[in-house]
This record gives C-alpha cells, sequence and structure tokens, in this order.
C-alpha cells in the first residue's frame, strides 16, 4: 500500500491548506461576534456575513476557471500573499479603532472575494499530488485537519477577541504567510517522494500541479463557457448529480441553526470565550470522527455514509430547539459531529477520483456553487429570524431543512449505490465516456 506520508508534496500542501484553514476558522468565528459587538443588531451582523458568503460563492465560479487555466500553485501563492495584505490591513483597522459596519462589510467581502478566487486552485491541486490509491486517506487527513481547526479555532478565536480584534488580524496574517511559504515550496520537492504522486514529469514539471488543465488551450479563452463546461460535466453524471441539491438544502439548514445559535448565545450575554467552546466541542467530536474515517472510507460505502451522515445532522439539528446552555448543544450535536468527517471523506474522496484533472477546478467549484450556493441566506434567516420569530422558530426552520435532505438521500438509489474506497475508480468509469464535454476532448 502506498504510503501518504511519504508523499513530501501533500505533506507541503497540507501545511498550507492549514495554514490557510486556520487564518479563515479565525475571521469566520471572529466577524460575527465583531458585528454584533459593533452593531448590537443581529440583522445587520446577517447582512455581513451574507454579503460575504454570497461574493465567495459568486467568484468560485470563476475560481475554478483559473484552476483549469494557469499553476495551481503560483494560484495558491498569490492568495496567501493576498491573505496577508488583507489581514494585514484588518489588524490596522482594529488597532484604529475604525472597525464599524461599513469597514467590517469591506474587509469581509474582499477576504471572501480572494477566498473565492484562490482557493480552489488548492483544493484542485490535491488531485495531481494525491495518487488515487491514497485518494481516500488524504480525504480522511484533510477531514482530521479540520476537525482540528474547528477544535482550535473557537477557543483561540475567544481568547485572541478578548484581547483584541486586532490580535485576530495579526494571526491571520502570520497564518496566510506561511501558507504563502509552503505552497512555494511544493515544486521543490518533486522526486523527493519518488513513486508517490500519481502524475508523471513533463518537462519537468509535474502535470497539473504546476500547469492546471488544458481546457481552454485548443480554442481563445471564454470564461463563460468554460464555467458552464463544469457543470455540464457534474449534470451529465447520475452519480454525482444527485447529491447536488441535497447539498444546498442540508448546508442551508445547518448552518442557519448554528447560526442561530451563536446570535442567540450572544445577545443573551456569553462571552466569545464561551461560545467558541461551542466550536471545540464539535470540533472534538469531529476529531473522533475523523480518526475512524480511514477505516469507514475503505469498508462501508460512500453512499451509506452520506446517508447516515444526514439523518443524524436531522436529528441533532432539531434537538437544539429544547437546550440552550452550551455544554449541552455541544452534547446533542455530538453524535452528528460523528458522521461529519466520515461523510466528507467519502464524497470528497469519490468526487476527486471520478473528476478529470483538466476539469477539476471548473468540476469543484459548480459543485462548490450547490453546497454554498444558498448559505448566504443562513446568516440572513438567522439575524431576522431572532429579530421576527424568535430563536425557536428559526431553528425549527432549519431543522426542516435538514429533514428534507435527509429524506431526499434516503430516497435516492443512485446516492445509495455508491461504493467503499477500493470500488471508486471502476465505479466512475462507467459513467467516463458519456460525461466529457466534446470541447475537453
Amino acid at each position: 500500500m502506498t504510503s501518504l506520508w511519504r508523499n513530501l508534496q501533500y505533506v507541503s500542501w497540507l501545511v498550507s491548506d492549514t495554514s490557510k484553514g486556520l487564518a479563515g476558522a479565525l475571521f469566520g468565528f471572529a466577524i460575527p461576534l465583531i458585528a454584533l459587538i459593533v452593531t448590537n443588531d443581529p440583522a445587520q451582523a446577517g447582512i455581513i456575513g451574507a454579503a460575504g458568503t454570497a461574493v465567495r460563492v459568486t467568484l468560485t465560479l470563476f475560481g475554478g476557471v483559473l484552476a483549469d487555466r494557469h499553476r495551481r500553485i503560483t494560484l495558491m501563492v498569490l492568495g496567501g500573499s493576498i491573505g496577508v495584505a488583507l489581514s494585514a490591513a484588518f489588524t490596522a483597522l482594529a488597532l484604529g479603532d475604525a472597525l464599524t459596519f461599513s469597514t467590517l462589510l469591506v474587509i469581509d467581502v474582499l477576504l471572501a472575494a480572494r477566498s473565492g478566487l484562490f482557493d480552489v486552485a488548492g483544493e484542485s491541486a490535491l488531485k495531481d499530488i494525491v495518487a488515487p490509491d491514497t485518494m481516500g486517506r488524504a480525504q480522511a487527513a484533510n477531514q482530521a485537519r479540520d476537525a482540528a481547526l474547528q477544535l482550535a479555532g473557537g477557543p483561540i478565536g475567544g481568547a485572541l477577541l478578548v484581547a483584541g480584534g486586532w490580535l485576530v488580524g495579526a494571526v491571520m496574517t502570520l497564518c496566510h504567510l506561511v501558507s504563502a511559504v509552503s505552497a512555494a515550496i511544493i515544486p521543490r520537492l518533486r522526486g523527493a517522494d519518488a513513486g508517490t504522486g500519481p502524475a508523471e514529469p513533463v518537462d519537468g514539471v509535474a502535470t497539473g500541479v504546476e500547469t492546471g488543465g488544458d481546457a481552454a488551450s485548443s480554442s481563445k479563452p471564454n470564461a463563460l463557457r468554460e464555467i458552464r463546461e463544469g457543470f455540464a460535466w457534474l449534470f451529465s453524471r447520475p452519480d454525482l448529480r444527485g447529491v447536488l441539491l441535497i447539498l444546498t438544502i442540508i448546508n442551508l439548514g445547518i448552518n442557519t441553526v448554528m447560526t442561530t445559535i451563536v446570535y442567540s448565545l450572544q445577545q443573551t450575554g456569553h462571552s466569545p470565550a464561551v461560545i467558541g467552546l461551542i466550536s471545540a466541542g464539535m470540533g472534538a467530536t469531529m476529531l473522533v470522527g475523523a480518526l475512524l474515517a480511514t477505516p469507514l472510507v475503505s469498508r462501508i460505502g460512500a453512499g451509506v455514509l452520506m446517508v447516515a451522515g444526514l439523518v443524524a445532522l436531522s436529528i441533532g439539528s432539531a434537538a437544539t430547539l429544547f437546550v440552550h446552555e452550551p455544554l449541552w448543544i455541544v452534547l446533542v450535536m455530538a453524535i452528528p459531529g460523528l458522521t461529519l468527517a466520515p461523510l466528507n471523506a467519502a464524497m470528497g474522496g469519490y468526487f476527486m477520483v471520478a473528476t478529470p484533472s483538466e476539469l477539476m477546478g471548473r468540476a469543484s467549484s459548480a459543485s462548490g456553487v450547490f453546497a454554498m450556493g444558498a448559505m448566504p441566506l443562513a446568516p440572513l434567516i438567522a439575524g431576522f429570524g431572532l429579530t421576527w420569530f424568535g430563536r425557536g422558530g428559526t431553528i425549527l426552520l432549519g431543522a426542516g431543512l435538514c429533514a428534507i435532505a435527509a429524506l431526499m438521500a434516503v430516497t435516492n438509489r443512485g446516492l445509495r449505490s455508491l461504493p467503499a474506497e477500493a470500488g471508486w475508480a471502476a465505479h466512475a468509469r462507467q459513467f467516463e465516456n458519456a460525461s466529457v464535454p466534446a470541447s475537453v476532448l
């Protein structure tokens, strides 16, 4: 069995992506609380969150085109460098006591734009760094990393925010710097782990990792056409298209529930440090789930894992109606938290194996639009819902959406038939000939 950790390019990629992820986790935790502190208005905080998410979702489509046209590692370095500049600007605004509704809105939108345009490149590069027979393990490791970030992000963000928003910005600046530097050294590690990567070097440059795809090389570049190709490929795949609407609904539902909980806790006087404990508790359960993800994805079908995870999420989100203290919220969401990492590792791993490298960026961004497309509504629903309907009514709406997604998954035969890791490549090959857009062939 190929060793994932001998692949030094993957290790360097993981350091880069983890550093970027920590910066995002800190800002994602801090910005709603800072907005609530500055405005004392859940609706205005919801507008800031919605605007940033909408910009990120929209620009993710163009980020996918960039990832397939240009050198993906270069885009990772550029994205990290822009993150350094924007995080430093946020730090300066915080130090100058210049954080207002308007400045928070602008900085949130700019950081969201950076994420939308450049994060797809990092996700797409993984396809060319990691061999297919280690993709499930790579996705499981990534899920463990994400769980650790959630575990650490809340307490760290809460502690930093107690000292001041400027300290959150300073740590974000450092994280983006580490991300850019780690990405820059990935090409230098080529050959240090011979035999572990999937791509053969071409003129000393690893295919895909450095060049991206060649979809636009045979004709004049057209971003809108290339975006359509990503959606066309995704919709042509019976093994993947059934998941799209389910992702949209479940992400809107669970984010509505969790955002409502955060806003209501802040409005009832809980400190950022206490609120951070919820994120830490969810991260702890996700980390345990991530440790189980590797054996689970190799033994249990990806479809079964997804169905089980969605059912658990719907039950957990409904249970939050009856608990109000942070500890009890963590406890009722513990079982759903355990299922998230195996679910994401299975679906993410299968998607990576099934998607051609030349379409990886656009297919990822198209999938991301469905995963995040309705998420700008979550902070708006939470903010205005708390004002109009209260905590219970808003959570009930989110929990209802989760239940709808779970029901759709249970009744989707194509989704349920997705196999375990060893069968991913063979299962995906059944749909290859009819799924590649003509302009890519």
